[in-house]
C-alpha cells in the first residue's frame, strides 16, 4: 500500500479545525456525575489459570448506567504492597479474552487491569463477558452508529464512561496504588485511552497506539475502510443527516480530549494506516495539552502499526514515569 495522506512534515503541525461543542465538559461532567450515583461495587474474584507467577482476578464492577462490566486483575505473584497500575483498553470488536493474553505488564512487576468491552468481543480473539443492555434507534452493523441520534443516546457514551469506572475500580483494589496510574490501548483501546486522558486528571502516563475515534469529520471522508466507513454507510441510507451526526460524533472526538490531557502521553502511528489514518492521529497528538509528549512513527506500517517494537517504546517510556 502506498502512502495516502499528508507528508510527514505536514502531519506534524496538522490540526483540526473541527469545532468543539460548546457545552462538551458539562456533557461529560453530567454524564460522569449520572454514573457516579451508583456503587462502584468492584469485586475482584481470583480465579485459578494455572499460571504460576501472576495472580489473577475476575473483576464485576459499576459502568455506565450501573451496568454490571467485567475485567481482569492480573499482578506478580509475590505482591504484597500497592503496585503502579497499567489499565488497558480493547481494540474495536475484542473483549477482555483469557487472562493468559495478558501477561506483560504484570511480568515488569506492575499491576494490569483489562477492561472488558460492552456489547463486543464476538468477533475474534478469546471473547467477551459485558452485555450492553442498552439499545438503539436505526444504525449500521457494528458500532460506530448505534444511538447516533444524540450524544445522550451514543453508544461511546456508554463505552467511555465505563473506562473512567475502570480506572476508578482498578485503583480500589488494595494491591493497586491509585497514585501510580497509566492507561493504554491500541486501535479502540487507543481511542478510549484518549478519552480517559482527557477526562482523568490525575494520570502519570498516557499512551493511545494507532488510536481510532479521532478527527471524525476528516476519518469519515479520508477512507473507507471500516469502522469509519460504518459512518458513510449509514448516511447513504440516511440522507440529510451528516450536520447532526457530525455534532454527535464530536462529543466524543479524541481531539477534543486531547485538548485536556494532563499527564505525559506517547503516541503512535503508521504512515500507510487506512483504518485510522496518520491525519486523524496527528490532529489528538497535536492537541494534547500536556508538554511531554512524543509520538512514535512507523513509515511503511499499516493498522498494525510498531506492534511488538512499539510494546518496547512503551516498556522504556514508562520506566521513568511508572
Amino acid at each position: 500500500m502506498a502512502l495516502f495522506d499528508l507528508p510527514l512534515d505536514e502531519l506534524r503541525v496538522y490540526r483540526s479545525t473541527s469545532p468543539e461543542p460548546s457545552d462538551f465538559d458539562a456533557f461529560w461532567s453530567k454524564t460522569l456525575q449520572e454514573a457516579r450515583e451508583h456503587d462502584l461495587d468492584a469485586r475482584f474474584e481470583p480465579v485459578d489459570t494455572g499460571l504460576s507467577t501472576v495472580r489473577v482476578y475476575d473483576v464485576t464492577f459499576a459502568g455506565f448506567g450501573g451496568h454490571p462490566v467485567k475485567g481482569w486483575l492480573t499482578v506478580p505473584a509475590g505482591a504484597e504492597e500497592p503496585l503502579p497500575v497499567v489499565v488497558e483498553f480493547m481494540g474495536y470488536g475484542l473483549g477482555r479474552g483469557l487472562p493468559h493474553e495478558h501477561l506483560l505488564w504484570a511480568s515488569t512487576g506492575r499491576a494490569h487491569f483489562v477492561m472488558d468491552t460492552r456489547g463486543q468481543g464476538s468477533g475474534n480473539g478469546g471473547g467477551g463477558a459485558t452485555a450492553d443492555p442498552i439499545g438503539a434507534g436505526p444504525a449500521y452493523p457494528g458500532y460506530m452508529t448505534r444511538g447516533i441520534e444524540s450524544p445522550e443516546t451514543y453508544y461511546y457514551r456508554r463505552l467511555f464512561t465505563d473506562a473512567v469506572r475502570a480506572v476508578e475500580a482498578a485503583r480500589s483494589h488494595p494491591l493497586v496504588d491509585a497514585a501510580r496510574t497509566a492507561v493504554t490501548g491500541i486501535s479502540q483501546g487507543g481511542g478510549i485511552t484518549l478519552a480517559v486522558g482527557g477526562l482523568v486528571p490525575d494520570l502519570v502516563a498516557v499512551a493511545p497506539d494507532v488510536p481510532f475515534l479521532c478527527h471524525f469529520p476528516r476519518a469519515a471522508t479520508v477512507t473507507d475502510r471500516h469502522p469509519y466507513r460504518e459512518i458513510g454507510l449509514f448516511l447513504r441510507t440516511h440522507r440529510g443527516r451528516t450536520e447532526d451526526t457530525l455534532r454527535t460524533l464530536s462529543y466524543f472526538d479524541g481531539v477534543h480530549f486531547a485538548a485536556r490531557g494532563s499527564a505525559p502521553a506517547l503516541f503512535s502511528t503508521a504512515l500507510e494506516d487506512m483504518t485510522c489514518p496518520p491525519s486523524t492521529v496527528f490532529a489528538a497528538f497535536n492537541n494534547w495539552a500536556h508538554d511531554d509528549k512524543e509520538i512514535e512513527v512507523y513509515d511503511f506500517n499499516d493498522h498494525e502499526g510498531g506492534g511488538p517494537y512499539q510494546e518496547a517504546a512503551k516498556l522504556r517510556w514508562l520506566r521513568s514515569r511508572l
